[in-house]
C-alpha cells in the first residue's frame, strides 16, 4: 500500500497539492474577513434592535447526550493492510464518533482504539451492487463490467459500507439482516449528526463561513445546493478544494496504474485517501489561524459598530436605495415570469414527506407515552416509574424507533427542479428535516419529563396515571403547535434555498457589472460592514420573500397537512414553563436509587448508559463480540414490539442419565436436571438374584416394588448380520436380533403408559424446548407479556428452537407384566423407555435396575 502511495505521490505532486490548497484557502479567507465583519454587524444591529422570534411551546434541554452512549457491538472489518477479515468491537458515544477496538474487553479497559471514523461526507450502504455504482461513478474511465468480481468478497451476505467520494472507505459485514437493519441505522444517524457540523449557536462565525463559502462558489459560478457542505469547517473547505483537485490527480495518475481493473480501483481509493488526509490537514490548520486573526479583531469592531450604528444603519438604507432603483425592474420581471408559477409547486412537493415525517414522529411519541401509562397500571410504584420514564427519555436519539420518521422524508422527489433551479439532489433538505424531528421529538420528550416531575410532588402510585395522561395530552398539544411552526420555518427557508441562487444566477450576468460603481457612496470608516454584493442579494431575497410568505401562509389557512396561522395562540399556553429546568432528570436515581453512572470514576465513563441496547448470550458461538450488552438505556423495544423477550441461559449438553423419586410429588420444576426428568420420564425396578429369563424378560414376585427406572439412550446399528465384527460368533448375532425384538415390545408397552399419563388433566408441569442435537434451553421464569426484547433481532444461538408439549407425570404404578428387560454386556439389565426418541440422534440405551 504504502509503495502505491509514494510511487504515484512523489513529493512533485505533494507541492502541487500544497499550493493549490494555500490558492483556495487565500481567495476564501479574503471572502471570510468580508463576511465576517458584516455577520457581526447583524448580529450587533439585531441585539440592539431586538427580533420577533415565535415563541415555542416546548422546551429544549442544553446536552441531552450527556453521559450517554448510542450504540456498541462487534461485527466483522475488511483491513486494507492485511487484506483480511478482522473482529472488531465498535463504540459509538456522543460524539456520534464510531471507534474501533480489537475487543469489548479492550474497551472496557480504557486501551486506545484501532481507529476512529468522523462519518462526515459518508454514506452508508447495504449493497455491494450500490457500492460498485458510486465506484464506477467515481472512476468513469475504468468501469467495471456487469460481470466482473469485486475486489472485496464479504465473508457473509450482509454488508455494511461507509463510502466517500474522496476518504478512504469501510468495509464491515454482519451475519443476519437484522443486525445489518439496526447497523445500518446507526451508521445513517452517525452520517446525519456528522454532516450538521456547523453549531448554530455561534451568531457570528456560522454565518460569515457559510456566505463566504457561497460567494467563493458564486465566483466560480457554481449555485444553488452543495450536497458536499458535510461536517466542520476544516472538512468542508477539505471538499471545496478536492472538488477541482480531485478530477485533475484522476486524470493524471489513473491512466498510469497498472493491474488488473480490482486493483486499479483500489489503488486509486489510496491515493485519493491520502490526498484528502493532506488537504484536510491543512486546511484545519489554515483555517483556525484565519478564525483565531478574526476573532482578534473582533473587540475593535464591535465598539465601532455600536458607537456609530445609526449612522452605519443610514448610510446602508441610502446605498440600497440606489441599487433597489436600478435592479427592482428587472428582478420584478423575472419573480412574475419564472419564480411565480412554481412556488406552489415546489412548496407542495416539500410538504407532502416533511408533514408525514412529522406526523409519524407524533405516533411514535403517542405510542410510548400510552405504554408508560400502561405500565404504570400495572405497577404504581415509584421505582417503576422511574424506570419506564429513564427509558423514554432518550427516545429521540434512538435511531432505531426513529428510522420510520426519517423513512417518510427519503420520499422527498424534486426532480425536474434540479436541473431548472441548480438544485444537486434533495438530500440537503433530507438531512436538515430529518434533523428537526429529532430536536422536536427530544423538546416533547423533555418537556413531558418536566411536567410530570413537576406534577409528581406529593401525589401517591395511585395517582400516577392521572398525571401521566395529563401531561400527555398538554405535550401532545404542544407538540402539534411547535411542529407547525417549525415546518413553516424549513418551508421558507428551503424555498429561498432554491429560488434565491436561481434569481442570481439570471441577474448576475446583467446587474454586477455596475454595483461597483455604488462603492463610492459608502464611507471608508464603514465599508467593512457594507458591501454592495450583500445589498443586492439582499433585495433579490426581499423581492421574492412576500410571494413565498404568502404560498406557506395560503397553506397554513387552509389547514393542509395540520398546519396552524400564525395568529394561532394555544389557549393552555403555560406561562411558567420556561422557568422549569434545561437539564436532564436523572429518574434512575431519584425514583429507583441506583445513581451507576457517579460510581466507579473512570469505569463509569466507559459504560456509560446505551441508548439502543441488545442483547448478548454467554454461550452463543460466534467469533466476534457481537449483539453485547453494555449498561445503559436497555428497555426500548424496537421492531419486534409484540414479541416477549426470552431470557436464554447457556445450552448445556443433556445429562442421559437422571433419577426421579416416584413419591415426589409433582410441581413447579425448579432447576434444569429436574425439567429434562419431567421431559424424559424414567422408572427404576429392583432385580431378584437369578430372576432374569434368557429371552430378557424380567418375572417379579408378588409384593415386588417398581421403584425407579433409568433411561439410557443408545443407537442400535440396524445392519445385516454379515456386516458385523469378524468377533462376534454366530451366537451373538442370534442374541442381537432377539434383543432387538426385546426393543419393539418394550417401546410398544412404554407408548401405552406415556398415554396414560398424558390423559390426566390436573397435572401440569412447564414448558420446555429439546433442539435436535438433544440440547436443552431454559427458559427464565422472569419473562412475561410485558418485557419486550429490545434488541431488535435474536442472536443465531436463539433461532431453530422448537417448543415440545408439556407431559405430566403420575404415581401410577406401572405394570410389572409389560416390562420387557435388555440383557447387556458387564450384567446389567436394559430396557428402551423412549419411544419417541429419533434414531438419528447420540447413541441411546434403557437401562432398568430392579431391587426387592
Amino acid at each position: 500500500m504504502g509503495d502505491v502511495i509514494s510511487t504515484n505521490l512523489d513529493e512533485g505532486k505533494r507541492e502541487m497539492i500544497k499550493a493549490r490548497t494555500n490558492a483556495v484557502m487565500a481567495e476564501f479567507g479574503r471572502f471570510y474577513e468580508q463576511q465576517y465583519a458584516v455577520a457581526l454587524f447583524n448580529s450587533v444591529r439585531y441585539e440592539i434592535e431586538g427580533g420577533g422570534n415565535t415563541q415555542t411551546q416546548l422546551l429544549h434541554r442544553k446536552d441531552p447526550l450527556k453521559n450517554k452512549s448510542i450504540f456498541s457491538g462487534g461485527l466483522f472489518q475488511y483491513l486494507e493492510e492485511s487484506k483480511k477479515w478482522r473482529s472488531r468491537f465498535l463504540y459509538v458515544g456522543d460524539s456520534y464518533n464510531i471507534s474501533l477496538y480489537e475487543s469489548k474487553a479492550a474497551h472496557d479497559r480504557g486501551l486506545h482504539s484501532k481507529g476512529v471514523i468522523n462519518c462526515a461526507g459518508y454514506r452508508a450502504l447495504t449493497s455491494m451492487e450500490e457500492y460498485l455504482g458510486l465506484l464506477n461513478n467515481s472512476l468513469s474511465d475504468t468501469k467495471a463490467k456487469a460481470a466482473s468480481a469485486p475486489f472485496l468478497k464479504c465473508p457473509m451476505q450482509f454488508p455494511l459500507i461507509l463510502w466517500h467520494p474522496y476518504a478512504r472507505h469501510h468495509y464491515f459485514c454482519v451475519m443476519t439482516e437484522k443486525e445489518q437493519k439496526k447497523w445500518h441505522a446507526v451508521f445513517q444517524d452517525c452520517v446525519r449528526h456528522s454532516n450538521n457540523g456547523l453549531s448554530e449557536e455561534c451568531k457570528v462565525a456560522t454565518p460569515a463561513f457559510t456566505d463566504a463559502l457561497r460567494l467563493y462558489r458564486q465566483a466560480k459560478g457554481h449555485y444553488g445546493t452543495w450536497d458536499l457542505m458535510c461536517g466542520n469547517q476544516a472538512q468542508i473547505l477539505a471538499n471545496l478544494v478536492m472538488e477541482t483537485l480531485h478530477p485533475e490527480l484522476k486524470n493524471l495518475i489513473v491512466p498510469r496504474l497498472k493491474g488488473k481493473l480490482q486493483q486499479r480501483q483500489r489503488d486509486w481509493m489510496l491515493i485519493s485517501d491520502a490526498v484528502y488526509r493532506q488537504v484536510l490537514s491543512q486546511t484545519k490548520t489554515q483555517h483556525e489561524a484565519l478564525a483565531q486573526v478574526c476573532e482578534v479583531e473582533r473587540p475593535r469592531l464591535d465598539s465601532t459598530l455600536r458607537t456609530d450604528m445609526d449612522q452605519i444603519i443610514t448610510s446602508k438604507e441610502h446605498v440600497s436605495g440606489k441599487i433597489r432603483a436600478l435592479v427592482l425592474p428587472r428582478v420584478e420581471h423575472l419573480v412574475r415570469s419564472k419564480v411565480q408559477p412554481y412556488i406552489h409547486s415546489i412548496l407542495e412537493a416539500l410538504m407532502e414527506p416533511t408533514s408525514r415525517g412529522f406526523s409519524e414522529v407524533r405516533d411514535i411519541l403517542f405510542r410510548e407515552l400510552v405504554e408508560v401509562r400502561k405500565n404504570t397500571v400495572n405497577d404504581r410504584s415509584s421505582e417503576k416509574l422511574g424506570e419506564h420514564m429513564d427509558k423514554i427519555s432518550m427516545l429521540a436519539f434512538h435511531p432505531v424507533k426513529m428510522q420510520s420518521c426519517y423513512e417518510k422524508m427519503e420520499a422527498l422527489n424534486l426532480e425536474g427542479l434540479q436541473q431548472r433551479c441548480d438544485v444537486s439532489s434533495p438530500s440537503v433538505f433530507i438531512q436538515r428535516t430529518q434533523i428537526l424531528m429529532r430536536q422536536q421529538m427530544d423538546n416533547a420528550v423533555h418537556t413531558f419529563e418536566q411536567l410530570v416531575h413537576q406534577s409528581l410532588d406529593g401525589h401517591s402510585g395511585e395517582d400516577f396515571c392521572k398525571i401521566i395522561q395529563r401531561c400527555q395530552d398538554r405535550v401532545l398539544k404542544k407538540y402539534d403547535y411547535d411542529s407547525s411552526t417549525v415546518r413553516k420555518k424549513f418551508f421558507r427557508e428551503a424555498l429561498l434555498q432554491i429560488i434565491i441562487p436561481y434569481m442570481l444566477k439570471q441577474l448576475s450576468p446583467f446587474c454586477s457589472p455596475d454595483l461597483p460603481k455604488f462603492k463610492e457612496l459608502i464611507f471608508e470608516d464603514f465599508s467593512r460592514f457594507i458591501l454592495v454584493e450583500n445589498i443586492f442579494e439582499e433585495l433579490v431575497l426581499q423581492s421574492v420573500s412576500k410571494d413565498i410568505l404568502m404560498a406557506v401562509k395560503e397553506a397554513a389557512v387552509q389547514r393542509r397537512h395540520n398546519l396552524y396561522r400564525d395568529s394561532m395562540v394555544l389557549t393552555n399556553s403555560d406561562p411558567n414553563l420556561h422557568l422549569l429546568g434545561e437539564d436532564t432528570i436523572d429518574w434512575a436515581g431519584q425514583f429507583g436509587g441506583v445513581k451507576g453512572d457517579r460510581q466507579g470514576g473512570e469505569v463509569a465513563n466507559r459504560k456509560r448508559k446505551q441508548i439502543v441496547s441488545m442483547i448478548h448470550l454467554d454461550g452463543m458461538p460466534l467469533p466476534y463480540e457481537s449483539c453485547q450488552e453494555v449498561p445503559g438505556v436497555d428497555g426500548i423495544p424496537e421492531e419486534s414490539e409484540g414479541q416477549t423477550e426470552q431470557d436464554l441461559e447457556t445450552e448445556k449438553p443433556v445429562n442421559p442419565i437422571q433419577h426421579i423419586p416416584i413419591e415426589k410429588e409433582p410441581g413447579s420444576p425448579d432447576s434444569l436436571n429436574e425439567i429434562r426428568d419431567l421431559i424424559n420420564p424414567v422408572l427404576e425396578v429392583v432385580e431378584k438374584d437369578g430372576s432374569q429369563l434368557t429371552n430378557g424378560m424380567l418375572l417379579l414376585e408378588e409384593g415386588d416394588e417398581v421403584k425407579h427406572i433409568t433411561t439410557v439412550t443408545e443407537i442400535v446399528p440396524r445392519e445385516s448380520p454379515n456386516k458385523v465384527d469378524e468377533e462376534l460368533d454366530t451366537a451373538q448375532i442370534e442374541q442381537f436380533l432377539e434383543e432387538e425384538q426385546c426393543v419393539s415390545a418394550i417401546e410398544s408397552a412404554i407408548q401405552q403408559i406415556e398415554i396414560a399419563i398424558q390423559e390426566d388433566p390436573n397435572e401440569n408441569l412447564s414448558e420446555g424446548a429439546i433442539d435436535s442435537d438433544g440440547e436443552f434451553t431454559q427458559t427464565s421464569t422472569n419473562s412475561s407479556p410485558l418485557h419486550h426484547d429490545d434488541s431488535g433481532f435474536q442472536s443465531p444461538a436463539n433461532e431453530n428452537v422448537e417448543e415440545v408439549e408439556p407431559q405430566p407425570i403420575t404415581d401410577e404404578v406401572v405394570d410389572t407384566e409389560q416390562v420387557m428387560l435388555t440383557l447387556v454386556e458387564g450384567g446389567k439389565s436394559s430396557i428402551d423407555l423412549d419411544a419417541k426418541a429419533p434414531c438419528d440422534a447420540s447413541e441411546k440405551k434403557s437401562e432398568v435396575e430392579i431391587e426387592s
